[in-house]
């Protein structure tokens, strides 16, 4: 078990929290404040325990310089202020003399946000190489790290493997409450257990269906990922997306697991991807040369239903469909109403699916929804995070 912030006498300390404040803008305005959300009970625990707060984050890709006007995280101190109700001092600043004096300045309870620690990829992507000058440096701004930023814990960046590796460390509570979830999930499930997968392409999920296959007691197969199922056991799938190079994984998988990989018996299909074309929905034995796949069909949602409700745990990563365009919407939309209306523990596995929670109001009904697509995505894969496996244990 990790320590975290909680095996830390606070009062007086300089903390470090490294938080994920990765959110969507448009035009200098915040669209989607969630992350800032779920990093509060961490940042208030630290408040109210006398800390001198001093927050890190991300934002966007920097790439060159002028994307240091859009992606300052000035926006995200301001919003953050309000979130608190308290002022929280932003230093558009990664490093030097105007940083180092801020964060001298200051007094117990106070909250100090720097600028967007991916400024210093410009300079040789020191940040995220995990330059050891620049993890030596943001370390002796602190006297304790506390990792939570979930949604980076898969890399091992200056911000958080670098600076742990150097001063006292632990969690935060929201990377201790997606640990908990989906380690448990996975390693400990009330079962029957069932993992729903969809998304594009096999090989993006080749890792996670070899580690839960033998865990799981059923995998639903969906999305553009179930065609090259499909193709593999010698069904039509048109023209839609089939990730040739998988054809032999999968045949291996259904060869190994026939009574566990559940595929769609029908689907959605169109002539085009922008739902404009003609689309139909039917079973598999009527797809025909033209057809492109978009979605899974009524009959294929009752077939995943049954599952469901027959299952006591369930976790899914990725959507069933094209679910951006709401014609293509339905099998992702019906999905995860089951799986709210369902009671159990249900496991949203960041990245789009966690968006298409949000998108169709769903968010707050499941047991966890990550906030981090790629962290959790891992975790599935039985691997250990480096931003987790750097942090000391109780």
């Amino acid at each position: 078990m990790k320590k975290t912030i909680r095996d830390f006498e606070l009062v007086s300390k300089k903390v470090i929290i490294r938080c994920d404040f990765n959110v969507p803008m448009e035009n200098g305005l915040i669209t989607d404040d969630n992350r800032i959300i779920e990093s509060l009970p961490t940042i208030m625990y630290a408040v109210s325990k006398g800390a001198k707060v001093i927050l890190m984050s991300h934002l966007g890709r920097v790439k060159e310089p002028k994307d240091k006007k859009i992606y300052s995280l000035k926006p995200v101190a301001e919003k953050l202020s309000s979130l608190l109700d308290k002022k929280v001092v932003f230093v558009p600043e990664t490093r030097g003399s105007k940083l180092e004096q801020a964060i001298s300045n200051l007094q117990n309870g106070d909250v100090l946000l720097m600028e967007n620690t991916r400024f210093e990829d410009l300079n040789g992507k020191l940040e995220s190489t995990n330059d050891p000058v620049l993890a030596e440096y943001w370390a002796s701004l602190g006297d304790i790290f506390i990792n939570d930023a979930f949604g980076t814990c898969h890399r091992c960046h200056a911000s958080n493997v670098g600076i742990a590796s150097r001063i006292p460390n632990g969690v935060g509570f929201l990377i201790e409450k997606e640990l908990k979830y989906l380690l448990e999930a996975v390693e400990n499930p009330k079962r029957p257990f069932t993992v729903i997968l969809g998304g594009a392409k096999v090989v993006d999920k080749i890792s996670v269906i070899e580690n839960l296959a033998s865990k799981a007691d059923y995998i639903l197969i969906g999305g553009a990922m179930a065609y090259t199922f499909l193709m593999a056991s010698g069904l039509p799938v048109g023209k839609s997306l089939v990730d040739k190079d998988s054809l032999d994984f999968c045949r291996r998988v259904l060869d190994k697991y026939p009574d566990k990989i559940i595929l769609p018996i029908d689907g959605v299909y169109s002539d085009s991807l922008d739902g404009k074309g003609r689309i139909k929905e039917c079973f598999l034995s009527d797809v025909t040369y033209d057809d492109i796949g978009v979605d899974i069909g009524s009959s294929t949602i009752k077939v995943f239903k049954q599952y469901i409700d027959d299952s006591n745990t369930i976790i899914w990563n990725g959507p069933l469909g094209l679910f951006e365009n709401e014609k293509f919407a339905n099998g992702t939309k019906k999905i995860m109403q089951v799986l709210a209306e369902s009671g159990k523990t249900t496991i949203i596995g960041g990245g789009d699916t966690a968006f298409a929670a949000s998108k169709f109001c769903f968010k707050e009904r499941f047991t966890l929804v990550s906030t981090g697509g790629g962290a959790s995505l891992e975790l599935l894969e039985g691997k250990i995070l480096p931003g987790v496996g750097v942090i000391d244990d109780k």
